[in-house]
Order: C-alpha cells, then structure tokens, then sequence
C-alpha cells in the first residue's frame, strides 16, 4: 500500500470514526469528571445539573434552556429500568444517544405524555418478557447515553426541576456484576495515532449498524479491525514504520480539516445566512423505538452525505435532537455576508416569532468552540420565556446583538451579548410547527447595524 492510500483511508476513517470517538471521549468525561454543571456519575445513574448552563460548562452547543439530566448507561450488566414522574404538562425529553450518535428513542412531552411512566432499557440482543405497563426501549449498542431536558423559567423556577429530576430513576434489575465500561485505549499508542487506537477499540466494542460493515471494512488495511495488540503502538517496527504512522497522521489531520470544512459549509439549505440543520441529525435509518419516528423525510438518502453529515452533527452539536422534537438553525454571517464579530453591532427583527408547541430561544455561542459566552449581565440566551423583553407596537420582537451594553432602553432589554471576537448564534425551535419545517416560515437576517 502506497503512503498516499494509506492517508486517503486514515483521512475517510477519521469522518467516518468522528461520531463514535468524540462522543465516547464526551461520555467518559461525564462518568469521571462531569461537565460543567453536570456532576460526574457512574453509568446507570443520572448526573443532574442543579442550574441552567453557563460559560463554565465547555460542552459543544450546550443549550441555555433547559436544566440538564445526564445519564450513561451501560447495559452489559443487563436490562435497567426507568421511571419517570408525572410533569404536569411542563416540557421536558429524555433523548436516548447510542454510541455512534444516533438518536433512537425518545420519552417526554411530545413523544410519550407527562404523565408517570416505567421503561425497561434492554441490551440489543435481549429476549425476555417486560412487566405490565412498561414500555421496552431496545438499545443499538450496550453503552448509550440519556440526555435529559427539563424546561426551567428561571431560578425561582429550580426546585420544582429538581423535584422531578430526584423523582427519575435508573434501577439495575439484575445488581450481579459491575459494568463493563469502555475499552481503555494502549498507553503506548502516541497521540498523533490515538484516534485511530479509539477508533479501533471503540467500533469492535460498539458494532455499528450492518449496513455500515462494509464501510468499516474498508479500513482494516490500516488496522481498525485488529485485535489483541494495538497495531498503533510504539514502538511498533514490526507492523508499522515510522513512514506509515506518518502517513496515518497526516490523514488524520487531513480529515479533521474536512470535518471543518463540511461543517462551515455543508449540505443544509441556507436562507438569510442561516443554515436550516433541521435534518443534520437525520443519519439514523435502522433504529426507531419509542418516540423516533420512522419517516422518510426524516432519513439522510445519499449513504455518503449521510457519514458526512453524522460527523459534522457530532462536532458542531453533539446531541441534537431530530428536528420534529427541536429544530435548530444557526448562522456565521450577517446580511452582507461577512462573518458576525463583536466589534460590530447587530439586530434582528422576528416578524412573527417562531411558530412552535413548546418555546424557542436564541443563543449565543463563541468560534470556533462553540461554547457559551460569558457576558455582564449572565444572559446567554433569549427567547419566548426572557423576563422584561419588549416588543414592538405590531407584536414583533427585534433583538439587539452586540459585545458592547446597548445605551437605548428597549435595545438593552432585547440584548443578546456576543463575545468580542467572532460568534456564531444558534435558533432552536422546541416543537416545532409545520411551518418552520416546510420552511414557510423564513427567519431573516442578521442585520449589521450602520456604523
């Protein structure tokens, strides 16, 4: 195999692989370290977040709207069961991640009630026979995550989240055993090839789904399919030269340039500036248990745009629900087409606000790490539920975007902070109407104010 192949194929397993590494390495973070809010929790056991997120919580596209309920489950040591509270009608999803990010079942206000409610979590392979009134939800992968939302108006608004979120509860129905975890990659792999050592560990551990087999078998030639022994290590002169591991890196960086590529430009239809990702999380075509609806307008077609578009979901917005739960849309430009930037000011003028069953919001979010802004007044999104925003005499709402505090009155209570450097706002649409996703309601552009 020449260098030049073995870069083309580390640089197509690198988009390939992206979902399944990066967001392993986000589920380990959660089980020992936490994030942000989020407090570590060992697997089968939720993490709650006490408070809405901000700036300390360094989680790609970490909303502002909902306090979060994490959970890491891993089902090795059998079926876990679930019970949730009854809400009361308050929004909230419990949205069910397997390993390589796709979104398979779903438990909340749009897809099963608020209602109280009992569920048996169950490995892929599981034949036994549920108890009356529980619902089984069938995993793709033993390992999958839990991401839970509950709606919060505020801080005065916590302790009734916190009483649902202690009333939710993750029970091992077998307690024999502790769970098996992830694989721990070879300490002697270097960091320039430690993807691909995940990659390999990580995908033998966590199948994919059959119909990419063959797409992952194309990559044995470069060692994804070994086992035993990492084929990465160092040293390694007996399977891999330093010329091939150079090789490999290269691809590696080569892919990563890609993914970044895809991502800023993608395939998503773009109005305004505003690219619609209503269907950036649409990659899952083989796994619909409760709540995921099994619908072609919600399936990536073109197999090669579908491992192209899981990729750059997974690095621009880890976790993002299917667009019938929350569509989101997001711009970097304003209406000249220049990248947004906080050494300018900016407004935009929703006429009508979005159309949604549940709430929208605004965020703001730093380039190119997507991360919450911090800001003096501790606003980080604004939306449908911002105490003191003012509308216009016709009901419309115009935002003011801009680092430096507005001096007007109705500009200040309508502002939107931004960092000082370049950002990158994010529209979600919480129950979306039919309007948002035939795209008969238009969202305008950001507007650079005079200078």
């Amino acid at each position: 195999m020449t260098s030049t192949t073995r870069t083309e194929l580390a640089a197509q397993a690198y988009i390939y692989g992206f979902p399944l590494v990066f967001n392993l390495d986000q589920v380990n973070r959660y089980v020992h370290d936490g994030v942000g809010a989020n407090p570590a929790a060992p697997f089968n056991t939720f993490s709650h977040a006490r408070t809405l997120a901000g700036p300390a919580d360094t989680f790609v596209t970490i909303n502002n709207d909902t306090v979060y309920s994490m959970a890491q489950i891993d089902l090795s040591v059998g079926p876990v069961a679930l019970h949730v509270p009854d809400t009361d009608g308050r929004y909230y999803v419990l949205q069910f991640v397997d390993t390589w990010t796709n979104n398979f079942a779903y438990v909340g206000h749009r897809a099963t009630g608020t209602k109280s409610g009992d569920f048996l979590l169950v490995p892929p392979t599981w034949t036994g026979t549920p108890a009356a009134q529980t619902t089984v939800i069938r995993f793709p992968t033993t390992v999958a995550s839990i991401v839970g939302r509950w709606a919060c108006g505020g801080d005065d608004d916590l302790p009734a989240v916190h009483a649902l979120q202690d009333a939710t509860t993750l029970t091992v129905v077998d307690s024999a055993g502790a769970p098996a975890g992830l694989p721990v990659p070879d300490s002697e792999v270097s960091q320039d090839l430690l993807f691909l050592e995940k990659l390999r560990i990580w995908s033998q551990a966590f199948p994919p789904a059959p119909r990419d087999r063959e797409l992952q078998d194309s990559f044995s030639v470069i060692g994804i399919d070994e086992r035993g022994p990492s084929p990465y290590s160092s040293p390694s002169a007996d399977s891999l030269s330093d010329d091939e591991a150079a090789a490999l890196a290269d691809g590696l960086r080569i892919g990563e340039k890609n993914l970044l590529e895809a991502l800023t430009k993608g395939s998503s239809p773009e109005v305004n500036g505003w690219k619609l990702t209503f269907h950036a999380f649409d990659y899952n075509l083989d796994y619909f248990e409760v709540g995921a609806i099994d619908d072609p307008q919600f399936k990536i077609a073109d197999p090669r745009l579908r491992i192209v578009e899981r990729a750059a979901a997974a690095k621009g917005g880890l976790w993002g629900n299917h667009p019938y739960e929350a569509a989101y849309i997001m711009t970097y430009v304003d209406d000249q087409g220049t990248q947004l930037n906080g050494n300018r000011t900016y407004t935009i003028r929703l006429d009508p606000t979005p159309p949604v069953s549940a709430f929208w919001s605004l965020t703001m979010y730093s380039v190119p790490d997507f991360f919450l802004v911090a800001n003096p007044i501790d606003r980080y999104s604004i939306g449908d539920r911002t105490p003191g925003i003012v509308h216009d005499a016709d009901g419309a709402l115009t935002i003011t975007i801009s680092h430096e505090e507005p001096k007007d009155a109705t500009a200040k209570a309508n502002w939107l902070p931004s960092p000082p450097g370049d950002f990158r706002p994010v529209l979600r649409m919480y129950e979306p109407s039919p309007a948002v996703l035939d795209q008969s309601y238009v969202v305008p552009a950001i507007t650079r104010s005079r200078e």
